[in-house]
């Protein structure tokens, strides 16, 4: 299937203003913007056709050009990632059977992730979405509720069903835990990432919906799929040691960048 890969970045986030021009240190000491090390993420995803920003911002164009990827400017009405996503399909004429969305705030992203995706809807034909789980230990759970508990919005968690359907995303930390857990202990809990894969067919009917109430309350782009009814699939992917963490807040930087040095990113 021909495969577009979108990386959709603004300026004007509510929770870290100017985020995909946080410049980020590698192992070297190289210095790079989040959207640069995001679109260094993409370039290692096999098999896809085309890999584009979508933007509304100047400056982030002019950063990533400057750099060599190609540019898509879309509307500053786009709502979403998943919006600019369908707005950057459009507007290249359509024509692509996959459109994945990996945002430009997870430069950690391993390709298998996104390629797990994508085999995933080449499998289940019912599956509108597709978007990965990592199993949480004891040592990632323990992050996750550090985030909530110091009242900073910080990954996001997913449960699901039967044939891995999701059942919904919280930002809050879910299913409820009775007990505490080692750090090297097996949790119950799913820690989503943010990459998604959607039929386009199905994306381009995405900005047609009204928002839901989970989706205004949550603040997650994803339950506008569920609460339309349409089948999500979660992908359980494994990290194989691979560090995984997203760039939410100001504070996640020195963790990123410790995580970049690590694996040996310049």
């Amino acid at each position: 299937m021909k495969v577009l890969l979108v990386i959709p970045a603004r300026f004007a986030s509510v929770r870290y203003p100017g985020k995909p021009l946080v410049m980020l240190k590698g192992a070297t000491g190289q210095k790079k913007p989040l959207i640069e090390r995001s679109w260094e993420a993409a370039q290692a995803v096999p098999g896809i056709a085309r890999v584009v920003v979508a933007t509304d911002d100047q400056r982030i164009a002019a950063a990533a050009q400057g750099f060599g990827a190609e540019v898509v400017m879309t509307p500053s009405s786009c709502a979403n990632g998943t919006e600019r996503c369908a707005a950057a399909h459009d507007a290249l004429g359509a024509g692509y059977d996959i459109v994945v969305n990996l945002q430009g705030d997870a430069p950690l992203t391993p390709p298998w992730f996104v390629t797990a995706l994508i085999d995933e809807l080449a499998k289940d034909t019912e599956a509108g979405m597709a978007t990965p789980v990592l199993a949480c230990d004891g040592a990632m759970l323990a992050g996750l509720l550090a985030d909530r508990s110091a009242g900073r919005v910080g990954g996001t968690t997913a449960v699901f069903g039967a044939g891995k359907r999701a059942l919904y995303f919280s930002r809050e930390v879910i299913p409820h835990l009775a007990r505490p857990f080692a750090p090297d202990e097996p949790t119950p809990v799913f820690h989503h990432v943010g990459v998604y894969a959607y039929r386009a067919a199905v994306l381009a009917q995405y900005h047609g919906w009204p928002v839901g109430p989970l989706e205004r309350s949550e603040g997650l782009e994803q339950l506008r799929f569920l609460e339309q009814g349409c089948a999500v699939c979660c992908v359980e992917v494994d990290a194989h040691g691979h560090p995984f963490w997203e760039l939410n807040n100001p504070e996640d930087l020195p963790k990123i960048e410790s995580l970049l040095a690590e694996t040996g990113k310049k």
